[in-house]
């Protein structure tokens, strides 16, 4: 294995502090225990708080800022930080209006920030993503899995927040769009958790795993390397089922946000033909691409692969996606 490291145990706190340096204008990191908050922090506004194991970048931190998040928890890689981590979090960024966690449905990471909300002094509410189609149940997750999804319910989220909204109304609009998401991603390689120094699973030149989660779990099947028309017209065909099982209705005219994500080491090149692709088919049954998102926004280390996410927008989605942004990995507007 060969990676940028110093030393495996110090990999997470060199990161942190390289990250917010680069950032010094938009984060400030604190340690024992680790978090991270917007310099200037917000006031009288529900604030929203997100995070997890870290090897996911730019998700989370690089989504603190104006319009999105207040603070992030940094787990170790793939491991969810801890109860301390999301107090000393929510008592650094609180602004008198009450704290919105946004949590991905992986089992560590509701229980301890379940237990943080049990113990916070102040109102508190959590929103739980869970866009990925491709596995309903698994060992990691008490359901469906939160994946690149997160990313546009905590910017709608934090849209709405910074308009003085209160923590009922964030914790609604979080749970519609949530609702409105369907993702479904393919590995073609593995990823390399840095203590593990080998790969996480073994998958051979001719094969890709079809519906993989973000830390390398199994997906819905093993399958042979195909041209990136079958993979990707598998992919649209999931979530437009997904969407029929949760009942919203698909027809002419129908707006949407399609985010093509790259897991950390796919080129560009190949997530614009992956969307290419994914816009002409989800054309095809009526499905408007209204706005776009393309590149690496919730990654898995070093892993090969890309994720095809569809939000069905509505005027109050739309709105609070389009409204300004100020972060490291989002900006517009402003």
């Amino acid at each position: 294995m060969k990676k940028f490291i110093n030393h495996i145990d110090d990999i997470l706190v060199e990161s942190l502090s390289g990250f917010s340096t680069a950032h010094a204008d938009l984060v400030s990191l604190h340690l024992d225990p680790a978090y991270i908050v917007r310099k200037n922090k917000a006031a009288n506004k529900v604030v929203i708080i997100s995070g997890g194991g870290s090897g996911h970048e730019p998700l989370h931190a690089g989504y603190i800022g104006y319009g999105m998040l207040d603070a992030a928890c940094p787990g170790h890689v793939f491991t969810s930080p801890t109860p301390d981590q999301m107090l000393a979090a929510a008592e650094a960024a609180h602004a008198n209006q009450g704290v919105l966690f946004i949590v991905k449905n992986y089992a560590g990471d509701v229980m301890n920030f379940e237990m943080a909300a049990e113990m916070l002094a102040f109102e508190n509410a959590t929103v739980y993503t869970s866009d990925d189609c491709a596995v309903v149940n698994s060992t990691y997750t008490t359901g469906r899995r939160g994946v690149a999804g997160t990313v546009i319910v905590e910017k709608c989220v934090g849209s709405l927040a910074e308009t003085g909204a209160n923590l009922n109304a964030c914790k609604a609009l979080g749970d519609k769009v949530n609702q409105r998401i369907s993702s479904i991603g393919v590995a073609l390689t593995s990823c390399t958790v840095p203590a593990a120094s080998r790969p996480t699973f073994d998958i051979s030149d001719t094969e890709i795993e079809m519906g993989v989660g973000i830390h390398g779990e199994p997906g819905r099947r093993r399958e042979v390397m195909r041209e990136a028309d079958a993979i990707i017209t598998d992919c649209v065909d999931a979530i437009l089922a997904d969407f029929k099982v949760k009942n919203l209705t698909l027809g002419e005219n129908n707006e949407a946000l399609l985010l093509i994500n790259g897991f950390g080491a796919t080129p560009l090149m190949e997530l614009y033909l992956i969307y290419n692709v994914a816009a002409k088919l989800f054309k095809q049954h009526g499905i408007n691409i209204a706005r776009s998102l393309v590149g690496n926004y919730t990654t898995a280390l070093d892993m090969a692969g890309a994720s095809v996410t569809l939000c069905l927008l509505d005027d109050e989605i739309k709105q609070h996606w389009d409204s300004p942004v100020h972060t490291a990995a989002l900006r517009w507007g402003c």
